[in-house]
């Protein structure tokens, strides 16, 4: 799981992830020309804030590209159902083929999902069983590299020490303003729109329901076991151990969940 690579056909989701993309090399680029590499020359910051920069920027786009190439759990044609399980199972009445509980049909993507949560257009891909946790880091990284550029970006004109050295890119010292104008306001909006939907994802993840049974109001069974939070996280992140949940260069290995603790759709 996690290894097939699972590609949309859907141009508005390529619009979508064109953007972020955008936006990711626009701040990867001129935060670094405008500010890191000018200020760590004369010594203002240390290497380790360049680096830290450029490791919230590579983390960031990892999360977002094995997002959206990784299968979500897109449920085979003729499934295998064990015998144990079967009265798990449920017939999809979109496209009349079986799938265990608490799984979704997705209409743009036109096929059921395992524990899908959402479509995200961002992404170009839906949020499933597969590839929750590379949303999770995304969302999480973010959310990081952009309160970092607006940290520097505010340091840059009201912390540093003023730049002895004019920067060597003309159109970079004409610019500068503007070109930091343009990335805190995009860091900005970024950051507001994403600790939103992030909140709301840790959320469902503690209650352990996804944001279709959030709107349709089918997990409100009081009867059902709840599990601890870090039972749900490892869930979705695939491990017990917590190191890995913030590490997007690997395999996730699904957890075996007993079906005594599952929600029923």
């Amino acid at each position: 799981m996690g290894r097939q690579i699972h590609f949309v056909v859907d141009p508005q989701g390529w619009c979508c992830m064109s953007l972020i993309i955008f936006v990711w090399l626009y701040n990867t680029i001129f935060i670094p020309k405008v500010i890191l590499f000018p200020h760590y020359e004369e010594g203002h910051i240390s290497i380790v804030a360049v680096l830290c920069y450029y490791f919230c920027s590579l983390f960031c786009i990892a999360s977002l590209l094995r997002a959206s190439v990784s299968d979500p759990g897109k449920l085979p044609e003729n499934p295998k159902i064990p015998i144990t399980e079967r009265e798990y199972w449920e017939l999809c009445n979109k496209c009349n083929m079986m799938r265990p509980k608490r799984s979704h049909h997705c209409s743009r993507c036109g096929h059921c999902v395992r524990r899908m949560d959402h479509h995200c257009p961002w992404i170009n891909n839906c949020v499933g069983e597969d590839n929750h946790w590379l949303f999770l880091q995304l969302c999480f990284y973010t959310q990081i590299l952009s309160s970092y550029t607006l940290i520097l970006d505010f340091c840059h004109y009201y912390y540093f020490l003023p730049l002895k050295k004019e920067n060597g890119d003309v159109f970079v010292f004409r610019h500068e303003l503007a070109l930091l104008r343009i990335s805190a306001f995009m860091g900005l909006i970024i950051l507001v729109g994403i600790s939103g939907l992030f909140y709301t994802q840790l959320m469902g993840i503690f209650t352990d329901t996804t944001s279709i049974e959030k709107m349709s109001n089918c997990c409100e069974d009081l009867s059902r076991p709840r599990k601890p939070w870090q039972q749900t996280f490892s869930e979705v992140f695939g491990t017990h151990w917590k190191i890995l949940w913030f590490i997007p260069f690997r395999q996730r290995q699904p957890l075996r969940v007993p079906y005594h603790f599952a929600n029923h759709v």
